[in-house]
């Protein structure tokens, strides 16, 4: 049984959360053939890692001499840590920062059986190999020592982890009101498309070639505004003229302003220039979110751009 005190479990947890941060920074960086700082802290932490190293230690304690059990504990334990994280991390910032949809055996995306055999693995790996020679360095340390080290460790993680917290809230943020705005310009289409029809007597096609785009739902937001500035032009003489009443007049001036509006909230949310939101989303490649699936593409393809 380990008897550590509680200055040697955070000091535990912060190594492994580096050491995890070293493992998954290394090996994105040379999947993806460049530096990448991998994780959703901006300094040198993964704290799944670090939650998972502990996890593997507290739930192995009872199994420490047998194997069978300290791995089977480790799968469950490991399992359970994961998709619970994953289901907070998702409902908090609406995007899922991995995701096993495409595994075989998966639960929700969040956990698959190909993960929980590794973790039951990495388990004994934990208990057998890496934590003895780390064990036995941290208890070499003076308490004295370790508990200033520590101290320090604790106030810079938590202010990191706090404004990494609001990043990832302002991330969402963004992402709901660029799912706003695709939705009202969706709008704003559907009723051009209905005025254009009504002058140009073809109100069933219309109606049907926006019902086929409606079920596509495939058009980026940039692609929407093309359209629209296409059908604001088109429409341009035909206010000038006597063609439409007034009111029809008035409600493509309201649809007008509507769209100058999108275009004002998109210079202001699309462009993305705060640093630490595009670190955010460079150090989490596979991040997806099924809800704002193409509100994300797009923020990564200005990340990509810049």
């Amino acid at each position: 049984m380990y008897s550590y005190t509680m200055a040697q479990w955070l000091f535990f947890f912060y190594f492994y959360c580096f050491f995890g941060w070293c493992f998954e920074s290394a090996y994105v960086s040379l999947k993806n053939r460049h530096p990448v700082n991998r994780g959703f802290m901006r300094g040198p932490f993964l704290p799944l890692y670090g939650s998972g190293a502990i996890m593997m230690l507290i739930v192995s304690m009872p199994f420490q001499h047998n194997l069978v059990l300290t791995y089977f504990a480790g799968c469950i334990g490991a399992t359970a840590l994961e998709y619970v994280t994953g289901v907070v991390m998702e409902a908090l910032f609406k995007v899922r920062y991995w995701d096993y949809s495409n595994q075989k055996f998966h639960f929700q995306g969040y956990i698959c059986l190909s993960s929980t055999l590794a973790w039951g693995g990495l388990t004994i790996l934990m208990t057998r190999v890496v934590h003895k020679p780390v064990g036995q360095l941290v208890l070499a340390i003076p308490e004295s020592i370790l508990s200033v080290v520590t101290f320090v460790l604790t106030v810079y993680i938590v202010a990191d982890f706090t404004l990494s917290f609001k990043t990832a809230i302002d991330l969402r943020d963004i992402l709901v009101k660029m799912e706003a705005a695709r939705e009202e310009l969706e709008r704003v289409q559907k009723r051009l498309d209905v005025i254009i029809a009504v002058s140009n007597e073809e109100w069933e096609t219309k109606v049907r070639e926006y019902n086929e785009r409606k079920q596509e739902r495939s058009a980026r937001m940039d692609e929407l505004a093309a359209g629209i500035e296409e059908r604001l032009g088109g429409l341009k003489e035909k206010i000038q003229s006597s063609l439409y009443p007034d009111n029809i007049k008035e409600e493509i001036q309201e649809l007008r302003m509507k769209y100058r509006i999108y275009v004002e909230s998109r210079m202001q949310f699309g462009t993305l220039k705060d640093f630490y939101k595009r670190q955010m989303i460079k150090g989490n490649p596979t991040m997806v979110s099924k809800r704002f699936k193409d509100a994300l593409q797009e923020l990564k393809d200005m990340v990509d751009k810049r």
